[in-house]
Parts: structure tokens; sequence; C-alpha cells
């Protein structure tokens, strides 16, 4: 059915909008053949997403380099809906919105900023030539190294740059299209087989870095698209699906649109919107205004915009019955735990002008944590299922404060949490919290009597005094940190870096405690996972508790899917 699919795009892509014949792709590319292709990518990297996910150095369950680069592709390419674009450079700027606002982990938001640059170089262009192709790799490149902190060689930076260097070498010898991107391609895979030359951990696992082959997947889509090479065998989603959740909340019909106006009031339309469902996200200027909305009415939401001004991108799902679908064909397994959706949980509310705090949680148990200490709103996810900047952007802009500060308990996170404070219309502060313990101390530390630049530094040094454990199964077998991992196996973390391996589960979380030098310390604080029975738990607490006599030891219920215990030192 894909290879279909993709046939037929690839010979429409030889009409442009206006039903003419268009250039050669070797010599121009317009913006129904770049959305072809671009769709032809997204299709061929769900192809190889399992693969992608299996090139993952840490064999932790966690928001996958494959899932989450296709994540976000995917939501690039549906950014686009059912509308025409005959530009390159209107496309482009859809699809960088698309995948910004789409971004999931690390890999995918530097995926959504190599879009936004090669968008940033297609401005103002009808038509793409091999010139403007090379131009708009390097932007792209450029655009991903200024969007990472602390920029690392040896991932998808270096492959996209490599990638961008030879795309220039080729379109300036004379290259035409077809020439530029074979040799973007050819170089990305050499870089890509450099990796491990550049990160010793790759090269002790054995594998090259995930989200350059993940890039290199893209290019080569793209290739055989305007090659119109076949796909061969139909995508396997099951990679992709592992980790998908039915919809939950009130609301079955995800409903999203563009206002196209004069004046447009970007907080009256929030606040009308958000009357009519959940999930609101609503951003733009006085021109342009883009509405997501769960709601139960998706023709009141409609006819509201409709009022405004003109509507484009109009999209109405049932998502229920698309999950249902989408389980359907790809013959996925029905999570038995407690589905968890990317959507907003209001557990307080802030009174406008004061500081509100969202948190990203896993885990009934954790949630319940969280609600407790006073968090204003938090958005499910984290480890298991990065949430997107778009699920983090409709959190921020739901709570009351207009002051927010956020806490992204995953290092996975913190570069969405990036993104997300870049777009929003409140003042956005990130206490860089990587895991569940920091961001619970973080709230420990707030001060209702604080100022607010007082309390971000009392929040970030709290979080900065506790250690972290985590005990999980590995998902695959690696050598990694000098041990060697079967699947299946126990394995144990100390603040993300992999300390023990084992068969049983009491004997790592005796290793792991060790590690951390549980003696040094005054509480251990230990949330049990939904495998963990309440009696395994308090047994797992008095073995602690036997070795360790001064410790004071708490047992709680996060409820966390896949990790069967988070450690918390202090």
């Amino acid at each position: 059915m894909v290879e279909t699919l993709l046939e037929t795009e690839k010979n429409e892509g030889s009409l442009n909008i206006n039903g003419k014949k268009a250039e050669s792709p070797d010599t121009v590319i317009d913006g129904h053949s770049l959305l072809g292709a671009l769709r032809a990518a997204s299709a061929y990297l769900d192809m190889h997403v399992s693969q992608i996910n299996a090139l993952n150095v840490f064999p932790v369950p966690d928001g996958d380099t494959g899932t989450n680069m296709s994540l976000t592709m995917r939501a690039a390419v549906n950014e686009v809906g059912n509308t025409s674009y005959a530009s390159v450079s209107e496309l482009a700027r859809v699809i960088a919105h698309g995948a910004l606002m789409g971004a999931r982990g690390n890999s995918g938001v530097i995926l959504s900023q190599i879009l936004r640059g090669i968008a940033r170089a297609l401005d103002d262009k009808e038509v793409l030539t091999a010139a403007d192709l090379a131009r708009a790799l390097e932007e792209g490149t450029a655009t991903a190294y200024k969007g990472v902190m602390k920029p690392v060689e040896g991932t998808i930076l270096t492959v996209a740059r490599a990638a961008a260097s030879a795309a220039r070498r080729a379109a300036s010898a004379g290259g035409q299209i077809k020439e530029v991107l074979a040799s973007a391609l050819a170089e990305a895979k050499a870089a890509l087989a450099r990796t491990p030359e550049l990160l010793p951990v790759l090269a002790e696992a054995g594998v090259v870095d995930a989200g350059g082959q993940g890039f290199t997947i893209i290019l080569e889509g793209i290739l055989r698209y305007i090659s119109g090479e076949s796909f061969g065998e139909a995508p396997s989603e099951k990679a992709v699906l592992q980790r998908a959740r039915a919809p939950e909340g009130k609301f079955n019909y995800d409903t999203q649109f563009i206002i196209q106006g004069t004046n447009l009031d970007v907080e009256s339309i929030r606040e009308q919107v958000a009357r009519m469902g959940d999930s609101v996200l609503v951003v733009g200027d006085a021109q342009t205004v883009k509405v997501h909305v769960h709601t139960d009415n998706p023709g009141k939401v409609i006819e509201y915009g409709t009022g405004l001004g003109q509507l484009t991108a109009v999209i109405v799902e049932n998502m229920q019955l698309q999950y249902e679908d989408f389980k359907r064909e790809a013959n996925v397994q029905v999570p038995t735990s407690k589905p968890v959706s990317a959507v907003l949980t209001n557990t307080s509310s802030a009174p406008v002008n004061e500081v509100a705090t969202v948190a990203v949680v896993s885990g009934n148990g954790l949630q319940r944590v969280f609600e407790s200490l006073g968090v204003s709103a938090i958005v499910p996810g984290g480890q298991t299922m990065n949430p997107s900047t778009q699920d983090l952007l409709s959190a921020i802009n739901n709570v009351a404060g207009d002051k927010v500060i956020l806490l992204p308990n995953n290092s996975n996170v913190i570069l969405t949490a990036q993104q997300a404070k870049e777009l929003a219309s409140k003042q956005v502060f990130i206490v860089p919290t990587r895991t569940i313990p920091q961001g619970i101390a973080a709230l420990l530390a707030y001060n209702y009597q604080a100022s607010l630049e007082a309390n971000l530094g009392l929040m970030t040094e709290a979080s900065t005094q506790i250690q972290t454990g985590e005990i999980t199964r590995a998902v695959r077998s690696v050598q990694v940190n000098g041990l060697s991992i079967a699947e299946g196996q126990i394995i144990g973390l100390v603040n993300g870096e992999l300390v023990a391996v084992g068969t049983d589960i009491s004997m790592v979380m005796a290793a792991l405690l060790e590690h951390m030098g549980a003696e040094n310390y005054e509480i251990i604080t230990i949330y049990y996972g939904e495998e963990v029975t309440p009696e395994e738990a308090a047994q797992e607490a008095q073995r602690i508790k036997q070795r360790y006599p001064n410790l004071d030891v708490e047992v709680l219920n996060g409820g966390q899917a896949h990790y069967y215990y988070i450690i918390s030192a202090e």
C-alpha cells in the first residue's frame, strides 16, 4: 500500500498545482514535488525505525531515536494537511513549523532545527534548484549547530555537516538535483561510518550514531523518490507503535486549522478555544494564527475560526477511531497498563502574574507526588515517550500564571523544553532537571515567599544535590561502560550511567546502592513501578535497611512503566 501511494505521489509530482507540466526534477523541484519527496522520506524513515532504535547505545526502554525522528517527521508532513503549495518557500515554512511543534527528544529537536534552517534558506523561492538545495542543507546544518548548547561531534550534526559540504561541492561542479542528493547521501554515509571514531561510547557498543543513521535514511528516501525508485516492502509500524497510547480525556476530535486575517488577537482566540475543549494550542501573530484543540464539537470551533478570517489547513481527526485503525493495521497488542496521552493535566490554578510550575511526569503515583507538591500542571511523558514541543507549549499556555517554571525531568526532554520556551508568549524558565527525583527535589525547594530569581537558584541547587538510581530491564544486547549486557537482563543506572547488570533485581539494587555510596546519605526514597507489588517493594526496602541501618528508607508507589524502581538518595 505504501509503495502504491508513493508511486502515485511521484507521478503527481510531475505536475505543478496549476496542472501544467513542471520542469524535470533533475533541474528544479516545485512545492508539490518537494512535498511528495518529504512524504516519501517520512515513509522511508518509518520503514527503518526498528533498525535506528537498535543503534541506541544504552539498552534502556526510552524515547528511542528512531521513534522520535519518525514522529517528528510525521508531524512535519501532517502539518501540510490537504493544502497545495506552489512555491517551495511556502511549503518549507509549513513543514518547519510542523516539525518544530511535533519535535520529540533530542534527535527530533535537532531534525526540526535542520528543517527550520532549510526553510530559512528557501525563503522567497518558487522552485528548488541544485544550488538552492546545497545552500538549504548548509543553512539547516548551521541552524542545528546553533540550537545545541554544546554540540557533540560523532552525532547527527556531524553527518548533516558532511552531507551539506558534499552537496555544495557537487552543486558548484554543475551537478543537478539528483547528483547533489547522491553526493550528499554518499558523504553522509561515509561520515556515519566514522562516528565511532569520534565517540568512544559508539565504538565500545559497536554501533554508529542513531541520529546520523536517521538523517541518512531521510536523504535516501528523498533521493529514491526523485529517482523514481521503489521502496520495496511496506514500512513496519510496530517499532513506532510499541509505545503508542490510546487517546485519554473527555474529547474525541483532534481539530486543527490556521486562521489568516488582520488584527487577530491571539490571547482572545486562545481563551475562546479553551472553552471548547482541552489540549489547546493557539500560537501566531496578528495575521496568522495556528489553532489546535481536542473537542467533541469541531464544527463549533471551525465556525468560530471562520468568523475571524479565512481558514486553511483544516484537519479534523477522530482520535479514538484513528488509534484503533492504527493499532489494527499494525497488529499491535493493546497496552495492558493505563494509557498515558500527552495532554495537559491541571493540578492547581495560580493567579495571573504569579509563577506557575509545569513538570513532565510518567506514572500515576509519581503524578500524585508532584500534585501534592503543588505543581501547576503535569505533562504525562518522559522516559518511555518523550512529549512534543506542542505538548509542553499547550501546558505552558494553559496554566494561569504569566511566568512559568518548567521541569523537564528527563535529559531527552530538555531540548524540547527549550523550543517550547522560545515559542511561548509567557516568560518561561527552565530548571534543567534530568530525572524525576531531581524534579521532586526542585519542587521541594520552592519557596512561595521568595522571588522568582531566588527560587530558580534554590530549585537548581536542590536538583544537583540528588543522586538518581534506576533499575530496569535491558531491551537489547550491547557492550557499554565495560559491561557486557544481554537483552532481558536487569540493569542499574546511576545518574544516567549504566553501572550494574544481573539476573536478579535485588542483586542489581545492592550493586547500584554501593556505587551511589548510599552509606554517605541520610534518606533513600524508592518509587516502585507498575510491575512491582507493594509487598515486593516493602521487602526490598527492608533489605536496604538491614544493609544500611542508619538510612531512612521511604517507599512510594510511582506507577511508572518499564522501570522497576527509581531511587532517590539525599
